[in-house]
């Protein structure tokens, strides 16, 4: 479920995953409602993690552009402050994506000198 912009779903796994950081550093391990362990974690593509991300950062993308022509058309139901909060939220995303990548290709040439 999307409350405006916001995955529930998501906040509730993040809720989970800092819940359980909490939990390791005050030395006790509880089991937090949600979690998976390590064990039972899927394993996932890197071709499909690099694909559902880039796939997130369009569809941000194309969501704040929609939103600025709604508004800019003078849809009553679009605020100046959803345009320019979905703006920063796309901005933020794709510039994490540049430094992601940025660091993947450092990577790949640190491993290409590398003497064998």
């Amino acid at each position: 479920m999307s409350i405006n912009g916001i995955d529930r779903s998501q906040i509730t796994a993040m809720m989970a995953q800092i819940r359980a950081a909490a939990a390791k550093m005050e030395g006790v391990q509880q089991p937090v409602k949600g979690t998976v362990s390590p064990a039972e974690t899927p394993k996932i593509d890197f071709a499909q993690a690099l694909k559902a991300s880039l796939d997130q950062v369009n569809s941000a993308q194309s969501a704040s552009k929609k939103l600025g022509e709604q508004f800019a058309l003078g849809d009553d139901r679009v605020s100046l402050s959803d345009v320019m909060i979905s703006a920063q939220k796309a901005s933020i995303s794709f510039q994490t994506t540049v430094q992601v990548r940025n660091k993947l290709v450092s990577a790949y040439h640190d491993i290409m000198n590398m003497q064998i």
